[in-house]
């Protein structure tokens, strides 16, 4: 007779964290990617409940590891930063994503444009923006839904192409240099990316060193007049 203490009532399941595929097809495609994460990450840096993270596994069906998807970029509403995660389980969440984007290329232009596509819908994402960097695979380069009654319907695009999110106030904007541009609706501020604050607070520093410098010499030659008038 068989215990039935020794028959496990569940097995556990793996959920891969990697497929073993790079990141993006190309250097600019990573370029894009990155610059879109860390600039939304430095947005929301303050709001400890909206999280941005890209190229992770999402698993949307508990039980099932082939129930899964990778967004380039994704933000989350109503999820804490911390803990850092490895993969993004939706059923523990509880969370879907209230955005996702797509740096599409040759090798995933199909499935960005439709199986992607109808699994975010399923999903519940409010909004999907899609954007080829080479302007080679998407007429526009730059597209996106909204979700309205449950379903997609594509975002218009303004005179210069660019795409308004209601769910992060920002402009998306396609710029001639392959660049995908964030842009703050209420201000018109543009969100720079990491190489453009470098070269900020290099020129910062700069200036800096330049004021120091003049100031110095003023002080020397302050010191020089009355070191003369005193005859010192």
């Amino acid at each position: 007779m068989i215990s039935m203490a020794a028959i496990p009532l569940h097995r556990d399941i793996h959920y891969p964290e990697s497929d073993g595929e790079p990141m993006a097809e190309t250097e600019i495609h990573l370029d894009v990617t990155i610059d879109l994460i860390q600039s939304l990450r430095r947005r929301y840096r303050d709001e400890p409940d909206v999280y941005v993270v890209g190229d992770m596994f999402l698993y949307y069906v508990q039980g099932d590891p082939r129930a899964v998807v990778s967004p380039d970029v994704f933000l989350v509403r109503g999820v804490p930063k911390r803990p850092r995660r490895r993969i993004y389980k939706l059923w523990e969440e509880g969370k879907a994503p209230s955005l996702a984007i797509e740096v599409t290329s040759d090798s995933t232009r199909e499935e960005d444009l439709f199986k992607k596509r109808r699994i975010y819908e399923r999903l519940g994402i409010e909004e999907y923006f899609l954007f080829d960097p080479l302007g080679d695979y998407l007429k526009p380069s730059l597209q996106g839904y909204r979700l309205v009654e449950g379903k997609y319907q594509a975002i218009p695009p303004g005179r210069d192409g660019a795409l308004h999110s209601v769910t992060t106030g920002l402009i998306l904007r396609p710029e001639a240099d392959s660049r995908l541009r964030l842009v703050d609706a209420g201000t018109g501020e543009i969100l720079p990316s990491d190489d453009e604050l470098e070269d900020l607070r290099q020129q910062a520093e700069e200036r800096a060193e330049r004021e120091a410098t003049a100031r110095r010499a003023a002080e020397a030659e302050l010191a020089r007049l009355r070191s003369a008038r005193t005859g010192g």
